[in-house]
């Protein structure tokens, strides 16, 4: 049977890093694409923390390394082998048990000869990565010595969860997200979104959700951007950016069987112009 697709709904994607590939996507589904970056990837400007991390890693402190993101291992590594030999990093690695939050590490840590030894499953938020430690660790983690790459926005709610357990949790921050330079190109977008020029905004991550409500709030216009959100299908990704749309009080309409960037593309375009009559009928 043949899928259903947008059916030339407007769709908005907040994305930067793959901007062309989910235009390329929407058009695809019958859609028609706005991409607006609303966020930048930015390196910290000292790797202090990373150096420190591979420091302490090597001196034989950590009992445990969580890594939470692909990207964020990968500008991890590539920053303590600036420093230190490739070698004496990986060898130390190979001796602490390493865990991680889903599939997307697991293939940056294989490129390096790393294995995983704890996996959170799906949908690969942080409570599977508790749940895994909780199984992994049957006796608890009390007193474990816990590394965590960090991916941006701090994930409270993992770092309390191990503190809570008694783990000793040293947070390792590798890059952080930032708004774009210029900001003109979202205010306008907020201004389309409250005039309803858009039927469908896509929520890729929890920090595009923030960064577009920080700027409404600089502008004096958050309370009517969630308003008006509320007139469109909003689509998230997965139960990771739900939470973070729920922190703002935005409430995804619909949400993909698998938190993929395709797959959440060509699922929203088989049920949101059903959604959307909904909404305009309601």
């Amino acid at each position: 049977m043949q899928e259903a697709g947008f059916g030339g709904l407007r769709v908005l994607a907040l994305e930067s890093r793959r901007a062309t590939e989910i235009a390329t996507l929407i058009r695809s589904c019958e859609g028609v694409p706005t991409v607006v970056p609303v966020m930048r990837e930015v390196p910290l400007e000292s790797n202090e923390a990373a150096f420190t991390f591979a420091e302490a890693l090597m001196g034989g402190r950590f009992d445990l390394v969580l890594f939470l993101t692909g990207v964020g291992a990968r500008i991890l590594f590539s920053a303590v082998l600036t420093r230190f030999p490739r070698e004496e990093f990986f060898g130390a690695l190979e001796r602490t048990r390493v865990a991680v939050r889903g599939p997307k590490p697991i293939a940056v840590l294989r490129e390096f000869g790393i294995a995983a030894d704890i996996v959170g499953q799906e949908p690969s938020t942080w409570r599977e990565v508790l749940t895994s430690l909780d199984a992994a660790y049957p006796e608890g983690i009390h007193g474990l010595r816990i590394a965590v790459q960090e991916y941006g926005a701090v994930n409270t709610a993992l770092l309390d969860g191990l503190e809570q357990r008694g783990a000793q949790v040293t947070s390792v921050p590798v890059y952080q997200w930032a708004l774009p330079d210029n900001l003109d190109q979202i205010r306008a977008t907020i201004g389309a979104l409250q005039r309803g020029e858009f039927d469908v905004l896509l929520f890729l991550t929890g920090v595009q959700a923030t960064h577009l409500c920080q700027v409404a709030r600089e502008m004096g216009q958050l309370e009517p951007l969630l308003e008006s959100l509320k007139r469109l299908v909003v689509v998230c990704i997965g139960p990771s950016t739900a939470e973070a749309l729920a922190l703002l009080g935005i409430t995804p309409d619909f949400q993909p069987s698998h938190a993929k960037m395709g797959i959440t593309v060509r699922e929203a375009a088989n049920v949101a112009p059903r959604l959307l009559n909904g909404k305009r009928a309601g």
